[in-house]
């Protein structure tokens, strides 16, 4: 029996997704299909680069049919919806696929018309976003001419792709208008949803501590309501205002629109709920979700995608194998954060472990929680690692899905004698 998997979406989870597959199984144990709206395969955090002319939409763009191995079938549509009973696909295009195990990875969408006034007047004049190519590319237009004012960075709601790509725009802003000479004449602010500068609170320290360093102001627990670009300024539910010049905001996420049509797959916000260790989702044992798609209490991160990965696979195996589905995924993610200047920090962290200093992956490494040049070469060489390595299914030797407890130890072990007294 050749079983039938059915990959929706072609971006990093569905890719890596879809070549691990290929690889586990001969074409005459399974067939791998991949299913995504265009051919457009964005390396999603080279986005952040392009408003400070670092790199060009061109370069971060590629066909996602050519990140996939021999043997699997790639199909260009948009998705109607999911048929859970009948276990169909049914695509805009016209045609339907069956399947025996469906995974779910088209991502999180951006939904900037649900925010008042976001997409009204202004928008794309003086407020913008960098989280499309289209946004990043007019932000760079816009920044190159700015010679003075008030910037904000301003987070809607969470969740967002990339939690910690607002506060990088933030210090690489403050870079870049150090290199043009004017930054004595910008004011910068960030404004967020959360209580601090991060979710977890020593690393919140550590951010919140180095925009205050970096003369940025932090507005917190501001829950945007409206962005009047005509009259420059955020106003938030419960009527404070945060004044602008020019805005950089971070719209609200969903799921993919077919997740809403397809009855029970989503949550309300169309995200599919999913089993926090084995990622199968909750209304069929045969449908798996993966990366931005799935509701799970971790950053929404290119590195819980990978991480996330190795996992699903293996559950995979022993589903269609009809074994328990043993892999555990323990809500490992890190975080490159660019600083400026050549440096950058890196964060890591699983479900039960916050951020914390040390070094990764063991006791010798990169350093975390703490501004390097080596942070910066790190960040900088994971592109070539994402095209070349990750995409196409590789591992990483000395990277595991598992979180690393090594080079945290000494910080936890102060943190746990911290909470005792």
């Amino acid at each position: 029996m050749v079983h039938r998997i059915v990959i929706l979406g072609g971006g990093k989870g569905g890719t890596l997704a879809a070549n691990r597959l290929r690889k586990a199984y001969g074409l005459n144990e399974a067939s791998v299909t991949v299913v995504d709206q265009d051919d457009q395969h964005i390396y999603q955090p080279g986005l952040l680069f392009v408003p400070f002319g670092l790199t060009h939409s061109e370069d971060i763009v590629r066909p996602r049919g050519r990140q996939l191995h021999r043997g699997i079938d790639y199909r260009t549509s948009a998705i109607i919806h999911v048929d859970l009973a009948g276990q169909s696909v049914q695509l805009a295009d016209g045609s339907e696929l069956s399947y025996d195990v469906l995974v779910v990875a088209t991502g999180a969408v951006l939904a900037p018309d649900e925010t008042e006034g976001l997409t009204g007047p202004g928008w794309m004049e003086k407020v913008f976003t960098f989280y499309t190519p289209e946004g990043a590319a007019a932000l760079e237009e816009a920044l190159a001419v700015f010679d003075g004012g008030r910037l904000v960075v301003n987070v809607v709601e969470m969740p967002i792709k990339c939690p910690v790509a607002p506060l990088e725009f933030c210090f690489l802003a403050d870079w870049y208008f150090h290199e043009r000479g004017i930054r004595d004449r910008v004011e910068l602010t960030f404004v967020t949803p959360l209580d601090a500068a991060f979710t977890k609170p020593v690393a919140a320290n550590h951010l919140g501590g180095l925009l205050e360093q970096r003369g940025i102001e932090l507005v917190t627990e501001f829950n945007t309501g409206e962005v009047d670009g005509t009259g420059g300024r955020l106003v938030s539910f419960d009527g404070r205002e945060v004044p602008f010049d020019l805005a950089v905001v971070i719209p609200l996420h969903n799921g993919a629109s077919y997740v809403a049509r397809s009855e029970g797959l989503g949550d309300a916000l169309g995200f599919v709920v999913t089993d926090t260790h084995t990622l199968q989702a909750a209304v069929a044992p045969n449908v798996f979700a993966l990366g931005d798609a799935a509701s799970l209490p971790v950053s929404k991160a290119g590195s819980v995608t990978h991480f996330e990965g190795e996992v699903l696979v293996e559950n995979i195996r022993r589903f269609l194998d009809g074994e328990p589905l043993d892999a555990s995924y323990d809500g490992h993610a890190n975080c490159f954060i660019k600083t400026g200047f050549s440096k950058a920090m890196l964060i890591d962290f699983n479900y039960d472990v916050e951020p914390l200093p040390g070094h990764y992956p063991g006791l010798v490494g990169l350093p975390l929680l703490k501004e390097s040049h080596l942070n910066h070469l790190g960040k900088l060489m994971f592109q070539w690692l994402y095209w070349h390595s990750l995409l196409p299914g590789r591992d990483i030797p000395g990277i595991s899905s598992a979180m690393p407890l090594g080079g945290k130890l000494q910080a936890l072990e102060s943190n746990v004698k911290e909470r005792v007294s």
